[in-house]
């Protein structure tokens, strides 16, 4: 395996760097795509006369294709190749954001923002995980790659409020998508350092009809979810038929099984009960952290009148959060077991989002914001890192590309939800009880992640040593 006995002994060599470079990047732009249009709520609706409610949409279509497609967009590094997959969607993204840089109408910004976009990410965010799992050796090294990664995923979330306000005031928030295609370029240049570390085997087969299967049975979950405020029985009837094609996708997956034939999703991953705890916690992670975004960034702007830059600048203090707990994962990861790390930053997150409720209520002023989202940041930045390196350690190298697209989407899925939950009870009625209602449902959700937490295993073996999705659990 080129490159890894390297990366495990140097993390922070300068060879290491180039490495981590590129790929810290691109978990950065896919974030702040996630979060920057959260400040251009109403510069948007008002520039393509469209409606509050309509941005949403295009933010929430964008997180649901990255979910619908994350796992197939991880079996196909096994077929073409990680690092081909890496630039593959790098250009499918860098089309996207010109092509919503220059929309003329929500329709067309949809189509870039959240479908090619959407693509795109699905294509390289796989790789970036894997080639991380197969680069780095070792839980300290391994911590410290991941901890970059997240870290920028993470500040590219919190911090993308700030700069799409910045850029939005400065210029417009269709500058904002020509910034996205330029990041794009720079990490395609720097990705030419990557060598991938396993060679591509053309001749696998991918499974069609089950990539379809999870993809529908995704899109009509979450759809059914969005469409709670306007039809009850439309969003029962979404989320019923999304249940039953999931159930359709999982009789499908072992149905190949049985018949011998490679499915897109192997049921084995779903016996390893230390992976399906940490699954559950990046889902909670993200949805807590898109569903707070969104609230937050869309009560300031509707209610409180604040602009863009107004509003990024208080999203400082969840980038602060972030930024300081995330960079200090390899430490972290050294003192402290990981499922210690994931129950403390789910109890901080709780505590930050209870602090929010709290103090708005009570304080008229901006800065009656900044307590709550410096906690929810320092919460979140401990527990993303372990919660990733959890989950990508249980499986061997034969299994990357399938948990790499199963924990990407699963993470994917909790954006969507978040934005998906918190968008819908906001909407409903922009006041500060909506606002509180929509915060006490994400603290709530949080709640569910700590005690998936608190089930996780003292101790936990790492990766190479794991069999084909064997329980690992002592």
């Amino acid at each position: 395996m080129t490159g890894s006995a390297g990366a495990g002994a140097a993390g922070g060599a300068p060879g290491t760097r180039r490495i981590l470079a590129p790929l810290a990047l691109a978990q950065f732009i896919c974030s702040f795509a996630g979060s920057n249009m959260n400040v251009m709520i109403n510069d948007i609706s008002e520039d393509l006369n469209t409606t509050v409610q309509g941005v949403q949409v295009a933010i929430t279509i964008f997180l649901l294709v990255m979910a619908a497609l994350m796992i197939p967009g991880g079996k196909l590094t096994d077929k073409w190749g990680r690092k081909r997959c890496l630039l593959a969607g790098l250009v499918v993204y860098g089309a996207g954001a010109v092509v919503s840089a220059v929309a003329p109408g929500l329709g067309v910004l949809i189509i870039g923002n959240s479908i090619l976009e959407g693509v795109g990410t699905a294509l390289l965010i796989p790789p970036v995980y894997i080639l991380t799992t197969l680069l780095f050796t070792g839980t300290a090294a391994r911590a410290h790659a991941f901890g970059t990664i997240m870290a920028m995923g993470g500040i590219g979330a919190a911090a993308g409020p700030l700069i799409g306000g910045l850029i939005t005031s400065a210029i417009s928030w269709r500058a904002a998508f020509v910034f996205q295609a330029l990041v794009i370029v720079v990490i395609v240049v720097l990705s030419r350092g990557i060598d991938d570390p396993l060679p591509p085997d053309p001749t696998r087969p991918f499974d069609t009809v089950g990539a379809v299967l999870s993809a529908a049975g995704l899109v009509l979950l979450v759809t059914g979810i969005l469409a709670v405020d306007n039809n009850g029985w439309l969003a029962l009837s979404l989320l019923l038929a999304g249940a039953l094609v999931l159930a359709g996708f999982f009789a499908w997956v072992r149905g190949r099984e049985r018949a011998g034939r490679e499915a897109l999703l192997s049921t084995a991953l779903f016996r390893n009960r230390t992976s399906n705890l940490g699954l559950i916690t990046q889902n909670t992670q993200w949805l807590m952290l898109m569903g707070v975004s969104f609230t937050v960034a869309a009560y300031l702007q509707v209610v409180r009148g604040y602009d863009a830059i107004q509003t990024g600048v208080i999203f400082t203090a969840a980038t602060l959060g972030i930024l300081a707990s995330s960079l200090a994962a390899e430490k972290l990861a050294r003192r402290r077991a990981q499922r210690t790390l994931i129950t403390t930053g789910f109890v901080v997150t709780i505590a930050g989002i209870a602090v929010l409720i709290a103090l708005v209520a009570g304080t008229p002023g901006p800065w009656a914001f900044a307590p709550g989202l410096l906690l929810i940041g320092l919460g979140l930045g401990v527990m993303l890192t372990p919660s990733v390196n959890m989950v990508q350690s249980c499986f061997p190298e034969s299994r990357q590309g399938e948990i790499s697209g199963l924990s990407r989407s699963i993470s994917n899925l909790g954006s969507s939800l978040g934005t998906a939950v918190a968008g819908t009870i906001l909407v409903s009625g922009l006041s500060t009880g909506a606002y509180a209602a929509a915060m006490g449902a994400l603290a709530v959700v949080g709640v569910g992640g700590l005690v998936a937490a608190a089930l996780l295993p003292r101790t936990h073996p790492t990766g190479a040593a794991a069999g084909e999705g064997a329980p690992r659990v002592p």
